[in-house]
């Protein structure tokens, strides 16, 4: 079975190294799997919430479009794409805009920040917040949603934007009756590489240590060779322990480069030669790399082409019929199809289904629960350590029909046996 895979890209400045080798490359890289259907797009209106510059918002977008190009994205096997290009993108966040609760728009980490940092500045809560800020999480949701995303990979900082999608999804196909959308499941890499920049600490922008990923090869050398050392002499051992230079090298090289330069260092190579060799190591990847990024920075016409190209393909296979569907569920319909209003006994007919509910909880263990339709609860969840070990017991519980799958220590029940089953029953349909 296929998996989706959906990744965001904030199209903010010129990548560096540290981008390349914590997140440009291992994704790229994932999204060969053959089991893998993998959507990137370059999420220009989220950028918008930082920068109001139009002249630097369409410059990032060409550089980060052809960063990843130029790094081996294949556009004929994956779907890249911009943000803006998807209309429908807006249209279901506000679908999810009219269910979602703003007492959990108040708990995002963003906005609360914002808050804090007016409080100790002595100003109004909401000083300096835009609309944009706050109802960001609602449009990241809806950038999952509107193509069904079933796993999303991300930073820890982002874990609680998919946890929101996870709810209003599940809000929303509870409001209107029926599974429209699969509860997206949050991806950490822990493996994912962080490379320390220039001064030692991790290379960011905000530090002013970086690596242009696509400096020329003079200015790679320059930055290379300022890389921060210490004062042991050449042949004086060296340790590799909290270094950046053999940080940096081993995430350009093989095991086996890696472990003649560590030799080097433990035989003292100098400062200089142990730099050389870095460049070198880093020269040899990028160049090719850089050459192809030139080409296309040449040729914007192409990478406008190729966006547009992908985004009309994807409205076309995806979006519009999803919110097409979408709009008769919430019933922006033809009103020439209108029947007789329905009475009260015809609503109840149809009432919304039992629900179950995935959250996290101050200890960052997860749980879940199943309500009925008028809110009773039915079961409550032990902690679980992931959210897909929450799920999975869910999908069980969902096609649980007998009293003995009702028993274990994962969960309890808060009502009689033959209500929760007949819960289950009704979620079956």
């Amino acid at each position: 079975m296929t998996t989706r895979v959906l990744t965001g890209i904030t199209p903010s400045g010129t990548p560096h190294l540290g981008n390349y080798v914590g997140a440009i490359r291992p994704a790229i890289a994932a999204s060969q799997a053959s089991d893998i259907e993998s959507f990137f797009f370059l999420a220009d209106l989220h950028s918008l919430i930082k920068a109001q510059e139009p002249e630097r918002t369409q410059r990032s977008t060409l550089e980060i479009a052809a960063s990843w190009l130029a790094c081996g994205l294949d556009p004929d096997k994956v779907w890249f794409y911009r943000q803006s290009d998807i209309p429908e993108t807006t249209e279901l966040m506000w679908f999810l805009t009219v269910i979602a609760s703003k007492g959990i728009l108040n708990r995002a980490h963003a906005y609360k920040a914002a808050v804090d940092k007016n409080r100790e500045e002595q100003l109004d809560d909401d000083a300096g917040v835009s609309a944009g800020l706050f109802m960001y999480p609602v449009l990241m949701a809806a950038d999952i949603l509107i193509f069904k995303a079933n796993r999303v990979p991300v930073g820890r900082d982002q874990i609680q934007h998919i946890e929101m999608a996870r709810d209003f999804a599940q809000r929303f196909n509870h409001v209107y009756g029926q599974e429209f959308f699969p509860l997206p499941e949050v991806v950490i890499d822990e493996q994912v590489a962080t490379l320390a920049g220039l001064d030692g600490r991790k290379m960011s922008k905000s530090y002013h240590n970086t690596i242009p990923l696509f400096a020329p090869r003079a200015e790679l050398k320059k930055l290379v060779f300022s890389i921060l050392t210490d004062s042991r002499a050449p042949g004086e051992p060296k340790s590799t322990e909290g270094s950046a230079l053999f940080q940096m090298y081993q995430a350009f090289a093989t095991p086996e480069q890696t472990a003649a330069f560590a030799q080097a260092f433990a035989d003292g190579i100098s400062w200089g030669d142990a730099k050389q060799q870095l460049f070198e190591r880093i020269d040899s990847e990028i160049t090719p790399l850089r050459e192809r990024y030139d080409a296309l920075m040449a040729e914007p016409e192409k990478i406008e082409a190729l966006l547009r190209r992908r985004g009309q393909q994807l409205r076309e296979q995806f979006a519009v019929p999803l919110l097409k569907e979408l709009r008769h569920a919430v019933g922006l319909r033809d009103l020439s199809t209108a029947g007789d209003v329905p009475s009260e006994e015809s609503g109840a007919a149809r009432a919304a289904p039992p629900l179950f509910k995935q959250y996290r909880e101050q200890d960052g263990r997860f749980y879940f629960k199943l309500q009925a339709s008028d809110g009773t609860l039915l079961i409550q969840s032990e902690g679980f350590d992931s959210p897909r070990d929450a799920g999975q017991l869910i999908g069980v519980l969902k096609q649980t029909e007998h009293g003995d799958g009702l028993q274990s220590e994962l969960f309890k029940l808060e009502a009689e046996v033959d209500v929760v089953l007949a819960a289950l029953q009704a979620l079956r349909g």
